[in-house]
C-alpha cells in the first residue's frame, strides 16, 4: 500500500503527478476547514508535503497523530512550526541548492530594474511618452557597492552575478565566511551606510525577524536601494514603506512581503519600487527539481533510508 500524505498548497502539476505515483494524496489545500478535514484522515496520514504559501501550524501537527515527516519543496521552513515538529519527533526536510540560480537571477534582475528603471521605461514606451521626449537618465550599476545580508548559497550566487556587472561586494552575517575575500561587516547599519544596494538573501524566521529595521533603512538612505529576495519578515515593512514614501529611501526591489499575497498599498504607485509576486524560483525546471527533491525525501523516509536534506 502507498503511504498516505496530505498536500497543501496545491503544488506544481508535474510534482502533484509525481506525488500521486508514489503516495495516496489527500488534498488539504481545497478544505474549507483544514482541521476538520485532517480529522477525517488523521488515522492514516503519515506525511505532509508543503510549500511556503501554506502554514503548517502546531494545531495541524497535533491533529495528525501518525505524522512522521513534513517535506517542503522550499529552502525556507519558516512556514512550518519546527518546535511542534521537534517535540513530536517528526522529521522535516527542505529543498536547498536546486533553486539557487533562479533566485540569484531574480535578485540581480531587481537590481537592474531599480537602477535602470526598466519597468517604468517599458510603460513610458507603451503609453507614448517617448513621442514627447527622451526617458530620464537612470543610475549605473557598475562600480556601485552591493551589501549582501546572508552570504550563503544564494548570497554567493548573487555576488558572482553582481561582480560580473562590475559591482563591489561586501557582506554581513552572524560570522565571517571562511572561503571568500569580500569585506565583512558585523554591524548591519554600518554596512548599509557603505552600500548602494542592500541585498537580502538570509533565511526568514524568528532569528532574522525585523533585522532590517528603521535604523538600517535610515543608514541606507535616499541614495540607496533595498532588494529583498529573502522573506518579508526580515524587514520592518512599515518603516520601509514610510521611508520610501517620504523619499528617505532611494528605491526597493521586492519579491517578498510581510503579508503575502498582499503588497503594501502605498508602494503600488511608486516608480522607484519594483514589485514581484514571490516568483524567484518560479521556473518550470527549478520547480520540477524542487518538487523532485521533496518527493525523494518522502520516499527515502518511508523506505527507511537516509534523508537527503533533513532540517529537523
Amino acid at each position: 500500500m502507498k503511504p498516505e500524505i496530505v498536500v497543501a498548497p496545491r503544488l506544481y502539476e508535474p510534482v502533484m503527478q509525481g506525488l500521486a505515483a508514489d503516495f495516496t494524496v489527500h488534498d488539504l489545500w481545497s478544505a474549507a476547514d483544514p482541521l476538520a478535514f485532517l480529522a477525517t484522515v488523521k488515522d492514516q496520514t503519515r506525511g505532509f508535503a508543503s510549500f511556503t504559501s501554506y502554514p503548517v501550524t502546531a494545531a495541524m501537527i497535533a491533529a495528525l497523530p501518525k505524522l512522521e515527516i513534513i517535506a517542503t519543496m522550499s529552502v525556507g521552513t519558516d512556514h512550518i512550526d519546527l518546535a511542534a515538529a521537534r517535540a513530536r519527533g517528526i522529521v522535516v526536510t527542505n529543498a536547498p541548492e536546486v533553486l539557487t540560480d533562479c533566485v540569484a537571477d531574480i535578485g540581480m534582475a531587481l537590481v537592474l530594474n531599480v537602477a535602470r528603471k526598466l519597468i517604468v521605461a517599458d510603460r513610458f514606451v507603451r503609453e507614448g511618452g517617448w513621442l514627447n521626449g527622451n526617458f530620464p537618465l537612470a543610475s549605473k550599476v557598475g562600480g556601485a557597492t552591493m551589501g549582501i545580508v546572508g552570504l550563503g548559497r544564494i548570497g554567493k550566487a548573487v555576488a558572482k552575478r553582481a561582480e560580473a556587472f562590475g559591482m563591489k561586494i561586501v557582506y554581513f552575517g552572524r560570522r565571517r565566511v571562511a572561503d571568500v575575500a569580500y569585506p565583512f561587516y558585523d554591524d548591519l547599519a554600518a554596512m548599509a551606510r557603505d552600500s548602494d544596494y542592500l541585498m537580502l538573501t538570509c533565511p526568514g524566521g524568528a532569528a532574522t525577524r525585523g533585522l532590517v529595521d528603521a535604523k538600517v533603512i535610515e543608514a541606507l538612505g535616499s541614495e540607496g536601494a533595498l532588494i529583498n529576495i529573502a522573506r518579508g519578515s526580515v524587514v520592518d515593512e512599515p518603516a520601509m514603506v514610510q521611508a520610501l514614501v517620504a523619499g528617505k529611501l532611494g528605491g526597493a526591489g521586492l519579491d517578498v512581503y510581510a503579508d503575502e499575497p498582499r503588497a503594501p498599498e502605498a508602494l503600488i504607485t511608486l516608480d522607484n519600487v519594483v514589485l514581484l509576486p514571490h516568483l524567484a524560483s518560479a521556473t518550470h525546471g527549478t520547480r520540477a527539481a524542487m518538487g523532485q527533491l521533496m518527493i525523494d525525501n518522502l520516499k527515502a523516509h518511508f523506505a527507511g533510508e537516509t534523508l537527503i536534506t533533513p532540517v529537523v
